[in-house]
């Protein structure tokens, strides 16, 4: 059962911060402003069984602001949210933006000194997080430029952290909002950092704006989508595939704490979700429950699906539920499409991830010398437009190595492209694996053992081998299956050539995944190597 909570306007000014602009801006904090000045009484949020109507939503972004600013928060100075999705995030997020301050979301699995890493990197001012999240960081705090701690629930581990309701109910809304340039940064979005120190990727108010821009010409969003999500929302998918367009288009977003796949069923159903994004695991551990096949999906129009090469059976899984997948690739650094297919496109290119030439973005594939690759051939993705990232944050070296003179970004991704100019992302460029001189792109092999009966999930690594170099290594979760080395090879060996078919099996309870959903082949390396 869900309550819906309005409110009337307060004109209460507050002082110190610039009046907005009197003509069309793009600048994030206006979104929803003028979304609640078109449509105030449309639903907005749906979080723990409270609906907020855009009136409701945007009067909390507004106390929040005034929150933030009372505290001493300027245009340019950084906030910090670090929690499982609440519409806290959303509210301190577009709070910041109504003053100029920079958003930096932060991944809630990382340990103490891990988040005060990135807390002085950002040089964050105030940081918002919930009770568990604050017991987490508290000890390392001291050690970060933190000037106020504020903490969502009740569950304040000392005495430097304020309450987040008790705060938002004391303040008024302020009514003038700062004017932000489109090139200002509006979030700092920390790399998944699976591998050495995480990079700050800046992204401007216009990038997240020609995101959206680009996403609602590839796809069809509507104003009466109602839209899951359980993605993270510090991760770029979770929040700027579906959550934010939907907003900007007057929709409505049903917001999940934490992914669980039974929850999900339950919710598509009694929410009436049209969209959902999701990477490829959460809708695998979806179709894998009992209930899948029984549970009410009627009401969804298609689902987004990126953040890894989305496998063949998945997509087959959901067409025989009747439906479609429209999948995206794209990443932190281009907040985040690159590429979009849409449902209709789905079921003529398997696999493909989008043409090279999306409305407003272009995206090449390329040889070590930057040169297009010839069609069919695999090379490095590089992608072009206004939502690619300003750089990384207090980093030219790496942002020099990213972004090119002209503009391109190099994602480190490998891919190629067909005589009809679809892109495929084939993996990661460091992922390859190379056996007695041939390469070997996992995401293919995974594909077809997807299909085995006895894999609920797998992830194909390349270990050290004295006589291959790299020896092609499953590691599987069965679920309790019985499986074993020489029935997955003679399966493989039907639809692979004999050099891609795994030479070794590994067995795990679950693969280890980051909060994104990707699974971490560098942890499956270090543990069987």
């Amino acid at each position: 059962m869900t309550s819906t909570v309005s409110s009337q306007h307060d004109t209460t000014p507050h002082p110190g911060v610039e009046p907005a602009p009197a003509t069309g801006t793009i600048d994030l904090g206006s979104w929803i402003a003028r979304r609640a000045a078109i449509s105030p009484e449309r639903p907005a949020i749906t979080f723990d069984g409270e609906t907020l109507t855009y009136r409701a939503f945007q009067q909390r972004i507004d106390r929040v602001a005034a929150v933030l600013a009372a505290g001493g928060v300027a245009a340019g100075d950084r906030v910090g949210y670090l929690g499982f999705n609440h519409v806290a995030f959303l509210e301190s997020m577009l709070g910041a933006a109504r003053i100029g301050a920079i958003f930096v979301p932060l991944n809630f699995r990382l340990t103490g000194s891990e988040l005060a890493w990135i807390l002085t990197d950002a040089g964050v001012h105030t940081l918002v997080a919930d009770g568990d999240r604050a017991a987490i960081v508290d000890p390392a705090l001291a050690e970060t430029p933190v000037q106020r701690a504020i903490v969502v629930d009740d569950g304040a581990p000392g005495d430097r952290w304020e309450s987040y309701a008790a705060l938002v109910g004391a303040h008024d809304p302020i009514t003038a909002a700062a004017v932000v340039d489109p090139s200002d940064v509006a979030l700092i979005m920390y790399t998944s950092g699976t591998t050495g120190r995480p990079k700050g990727a800046m992204l401007t108010h216009s990038n997240f704006f020609q995101n959206n821009v680009n996403g609602l010409l590839a796809m069809d969003s509507s104003r009466d989508d109602v839209t899951l999500v359980g993605a993270p929302l510090f991760h770029i998918g979770g929040l700027n595939v579906t959550t934010l367009v939907t907003l900007q288009k007057g929709g409505h977003v049903v917001l999940m704490p934490a992914f669980d796949p039974a929850a999900a069923l339950r919710m598509i159903a009694e929410h009436r979700i049209t969209t959902m994004f999701g990477v490829p695991a959460m809708f695998l551990f979806m179709a894998q429950l009992p209930e899948f096949e029984e549970a009410d999906l009627s009401s969804l129009r298609f689902l987004v699906c990126g953040g890894a090469p989305v496998p063949e059976p998945l997509i087959r899984r959901y067409g025989d539920r009747g439906i479609p997948f429209a999948q995206g690739y794209g990443l932190t650094e281009t907040a985040p499409l690159a590429l979009v297919m849409s449902v209709d496109e789905t079921s003529r290119k398997i696999g493909a991830a989008g043409k090279t030439t999306c409305m407003l973005s272009d995206v090449r594939v390329v040889d070590p010398d930057g040169a297009d690759v010839a069609v069919g051939q695999n090379g490095e993705v590089c992608v072009r437009g206004p939502q690619v990232m300003a750089g990384y944050w207090r980093n030219p070296e790496a942002t020099a190595r990213a972004i090119d003179e002209d503009g391109w970004f190099h994602t480190g991704d490998l891919g190629r492209v067909d005589e009809d100019g679809y892109v495929y992302v084939i993996d990661r460029i460091k992922d390859m694996i190379i056996t007695g001189g041939e390469n070997v792109y996992p995401a293919e092999v995974e594909s077809v053992l997807y299909d085995h009966p006895a894999v609920a999930e797998v992830a194909v690594i390349g270990l050290p081998d004295d006589t291959w170099g790299e020896s092609v290594t499953a590691v599987v979760a069965t679920g309790g299956a019985d499986l074993d080395l020489d029935d997955l090879a003679r399966f493989a060996r039907e639809r692979l050539a004999g050099y891609k078919v795994p030479r070794r099996l590994e067995f795990v309870d679950a693969l280890p995944r980051n909060p994104s959903g990707k699974i971490l082949k560098f942890v499956l390396r270090e543990n069987y190597s």
